[in-house]
């Protein structure tokens, strides 16, 4: 972290963690010079589900909640970026305070509970950015007390099949009840084929193509994903992120905050994360689309998550501690990495770990 970074960071903690990301979010909208954009590297793009992203790391969901900022997230070197949770009514999630920073293991639990405008106040910002270049993905939620959770699920893939690079379909966030409880085979099942149904009812031109992808949780046993994975696979679902924020506490150092409940993410996730990565990938296959998410906050850790079976990688909680110029970091590092190796491609060391990951216990 430089000195501009570290004195930003120092501000913008001395502010609650809700507070501080909303400044954040104004200074992107606002065209603040935060970060330089990295150079482009030919070596580093990849491509899946058809689509073409100029390097493998992402923006997860959970930051740019109601598609402020997508175009500012790819400025600062992100290869996509994806927005979101955003569920088809508004709704102002769990009550505050619901952020807390455990600053010793540079790490974040909320308990946010899909805080957003809605559908429809977020489609009227991604239709304003049509013919704009960018991978720009929409991760799509339930509202907590809807009737049918499921047809929210399906109002999400209606409404920004058309607006979106892909769609993701979160039911693994553990700050909505009962939620989680989607990824139980037969709720599966149903979600997946309606959800896949919706897409294959939208006229030619409207979203038929777009790409579908699934976020699991951490806290699943073996069992719980060979059921995901079969599904999945039947469903003929694109991709599968791996994974959301954890409800274990994995031997943490900041006390404060550690008994909140909510959802950890950040550093203490890698392990886990990335050994259930590597699980599923070796569950679905060589050819499905798989996102490394948890814990990302250095190349070190990017090209890990794409030796243990990633094809892409998705950071959010890492920029909290190391300051918006660690998307260029990361990307220049992936860079130099290919050069020391003289890689022509990041998907030649893909899976070169998976067998090491994908043999630790859960």
């Amino acid at each position: 972290m430089n000195g501009i970074d570290r004195l930003g960071q120092r501000l913008l903690f001395t502010l609650d963690p809700e507070t501080a990301h909303g400044l954040s979010i104004k200074a992107l909208k606002c065209g603040l010079p935060v970060a330089s954009k990295p150079p482009v590297d030919e070596r580093l793009r990849v491509r899946i589900c058809g689509l073409d992203f100029p390097n493998p790391l992402g923006m997860a969901a959970g930051y740019d909640k109601n598609g402020d900022v997508p175009d500012a997230l790819l400025d600062l070197g992100f290869g996509f970026a994806e927005i979101g949770s955003v569920t088809p009514l508004p709704q102002p999630g769990n009550p505050k305070p619901r952020i807390f920073r455990l600053t010793k293991d540079e790490a974040v639990i909320n308990r946010l509970g899909f805080n957003n405008e809605g559908h429809a106040r977020c489609e009227e910002r991604l239709a304003a950015r049509a013919g704009r270049p960018g991978v720009v993905g929409v991760n799509i939620g339930a509202n907590k007390d809807s009737a049918d959770r499921i047809a929210d699920y399906e109002f999400g893939v209606k409404r920004f099949a058309r607006h979106a690079s892909y769609l993701t379909v979160n039911i693994s966030s553990p700050n909505t009840p009962g939620l989680r409880n989607m990824q139980a085979r037969a709720e599966l099942a149903e979600l997946l084929s309606r959800i896949t149904a919706a897409r294959e009812a939208l006229p030619d031109g409207a979203g038929r193509k777009t790409p579908l992808f699934l976020k699991i949780a951490p806290d699943l046993n073996e069992a719980e994903l060979e059921d995901i994975a079969a599904e999945v696979v039947d469903k003929a679902i694109d991709g599968v992120i791996v994974s959301n924020t954890t409800i274990s506490r994995p031997n943490l150092q900041s006390s404060a905050f550690s008994g909140e409940a909510g959802g950890l993410s950040g550093k203490p996730l890698f392990g886990r994360s990335t050994t259930v990565l590597a699980k599923m990938r070796r569950l679905v296959g060589p050819d499905l689309a798989l996102i490394g998410v948890g814990g990302v906050n250095s190349a070190d850790t990017a090209l890990e998550k794409i030796r243990a079976g990633a094809d892409l990688v998705q950071l959010y909680t890492g920029m909290i501690y190391a300051g918006p110029a660690l998307p260029g970091r990361i990307v220049g590092g992936m860079a130099r990495f290919a050069d020391a190796n003289g890689i022509t491609s990041l998907r030649e060391i893909r899976d070169s770990r998976l067998a090491h990951w994908a043999a630790k216990p859960l």
